[in-house]
């Protein structure tokens, strides 16, 4: 056997490849997690997207989902899985779903088209071009268009003037923008963040009458064709004729049910655009290439860079621009790896989309150039926090991470709404029962006088808190009205509508009829077998 003769020069040329790899070493123990993600080949990550997406339809019953995923200007991945409608049609990157919030970027793409073409000023308040615009609050003349971009008008999310219509004419819009008039602000404009899709519904209005011309039109005129967008549209008839995913919800926490939830025009702006996770590719693709796609052009650089630009902070933890929230890419930062500094983990852009019977998903990484479109055309609104998990783990997984388990967020009353208004339907039936059971007796009662009074009493307060739960409490939480409620939440409206109806139509007769038999009744036959 061959042995090797230990000199010395052999001894230090041992000790040289060592401090080199040892240097080496150290090299990349320095480099942020967030570079291991080049390394990451982009065909496995997208197979294991697609098979993730595949195990989520599969574990949580979702209907079904499409993803498109872009780089560098152009696209790169899409796939489809699950089923469109009841009747198995399949789901295709090319089929529409209702966007909800992930409309506000293509109004926020529209306003700056406008600022471009000098018709509207960030910094112009908007009774400059509305002249008529109020709220039920002397400092709402104060609100500027940037305000209304950035989500710091003032105006609250209980601001849903829009949800009141069930209208599909266009001219729907100028009147829920009218009908605002009687809604206070909650705070100060230009001060804080506050969501409200009331902002993005006025700027509409504004895009709408600076270009003299429907806002529909004009978004399929200057934003939809110029990027080849042929699969998304501003009205559910246009969708429904292109073949439009049916919306889905989960009911009871336990089963998908085909929902029909209203998609009024006049939220347009804000919520009731459609489009396809392909066409929604290229709307990324655009941004992420300073306003252009391919030989179109949408927007100028620097417009683009004004979009990016939070102006506002969201609980301390992220930023909003102009239709866009922003955060630290965390889901490409290796959990077992050190905290890297803020500065070493990219930029994230991103919106979700949440309506009673869809749920969307818009993210970009400018500096990687990265882009994910996803639409499902079903939603969990008792615990969207699941859908929304679905989300992040896309990002994990294109850049090279491990999915998570999905957290629920959501509290107790919206996790098990639709439990509460069960139960409170159930125990207004039993009260209407015994009321009439009691009231149709021939012989009254049997007790003393005092005894139906405390019966009218115990049935009262039931009706009370039925009324205070529903039109105070609930809407308080979830800073929204009842009417979000019941259309947003399909399984918690067939219980409350006749909940409510129990509680304030049978009240009042139930009452009179009782004072009458009691003021009335034969004190000889009260006590009578």
């Amino acid at each position: 056997m061959r042995t090797i003769s230990w000199s010395p020069r052999w001894f230090l040329f041992c000790c040289l490849v060592a401090l080199v790899g040892a240097t080496h070493a150290a090299t990349l123990a320095t480099i942020p997690a967030t570079a291991a993600t080049e390394t990451v080949d982009p065909q496995h990550a997208y197979a294991a997207v697609d098979a993730f997406l595949l195990d989520q339809l599969e574990t949580l019953g979702i209907p079904g989902a499409a993803i498109a995923v872009v780089r560098d200007g152009r696209q790169v991945h899409s796939a489809a899985f699950g089923k469109a409608d009841p009747a198995g049609r399949p789901m295709t990157p090319q089929t529409p779903v209702l966007l909800a919030s992930t409309s506000k970027s293509l109004t926020a793409i529209a306003v700056m088209q406008q600022v471009e073409a000098g018709r509207l000023r960030l910094d112009e308040p908007v009774r400059t071009y509305l002249p008529w615009f109020t709220l039920d609050d002397r400092r709402s003349p104060a609100i500027t268009v940037r305000h209304l971009l950035h989500q710091t008008s003032g105006m609250s999310s209980r601001d849903t003037a829009f949800e009141a219509s069930l209208s599909q004419d266009p001219s729907a819009l100028e009147a829920s923008v009218r009908a605002l008039a009687g809604s206070p602000l909650a705070g100060e404009p230009g001060q804080r963040f506050h969501y409200a899709s009331a902002n993005y519904n006025v700027l509409g209005l504004l895009v709408q009458t600076a270009a003299n011309q429907p806002f529909g039109e004009y978004v399929e005129q200057h934003v939809f064709a110029p990027l080849g967008m042929v699969h998304s549209h501003t009205t559910a008839a246009a969708a429904r004729e292109d073949s439009a995913a049916e919306g889905h919800a989960r009911w009871f926490s336990s089963f998908w049910v085909r929902t029909d939830v209203p998609a009024p025009a006049a939220g347009m702006p804000s919520s009731t655009l459609y489009a396809s996770a392909e066409d929604l590719g290229r709307e990324l693709a655009a941004l992420l290439d300073g306003g252009r796609h391919r030989e179109a052009r949408i927007l100028e650089p620097g417009s683009v860079a004004a979009m990016f630009e939070p102006r506002t902070t969201v609980d301390g933890a992220k930023g909003y621009g102009m239709g866009w929230y922003t955060r630290p890419l965390v889901e490409s930062v290796d959990p077992a790896a050190p905290a890297p500094a803020a500065g070493d983990v990219p930029l994230l852009l991103e919106h979700q989309g949440e309506w009673g019977n869809s749920h969307t998903y818009l993210a970009m990484v400018p500096e990687s150039g990265l882009g994910v479109a996803l639409v499902v055309n079903g939603n969990d609104t008792a615990a969207p926090s699941r859908l929304k998990a679905i989300d992040t783990n896309i990002l994990r997984i294109l850049h090279g991470r491990s999915p998570v388990p999905a957290v629920v967020f959501e509290d107790w009353l919206q996790q098990f709404s639709w439990a509460v208004s069960l139960g409170l339907l159930l125990a207004e039936l039993l009260s209407l029962w015994l009321s009439l059971s009691v009231l149709l007796r021939r012989r009254f009662v049997r007790s003393g006088r005092w005894a139906p009074l405390a019966w009218a009493a115990a049935a009262l307060a039931l009706d009370a808190f039925a009324l205070w739960l529903c039109l105070v409490y609930a809407p308080a939480r979830f800073d929204t009205d009842l009417l979000v409620i019941v259309r947003q939440f399909p399984d918690v409206g067939v219980s409350l509508v006749p909940v409510l109806g129990l509680a304030i139509l049978w009240p009042v007769p139930r009452t009179v009829w009782l004072l009458s038999r009691v003021l009335h009744r034969d004190p000889r036959r009260t006590l009578k077998p």
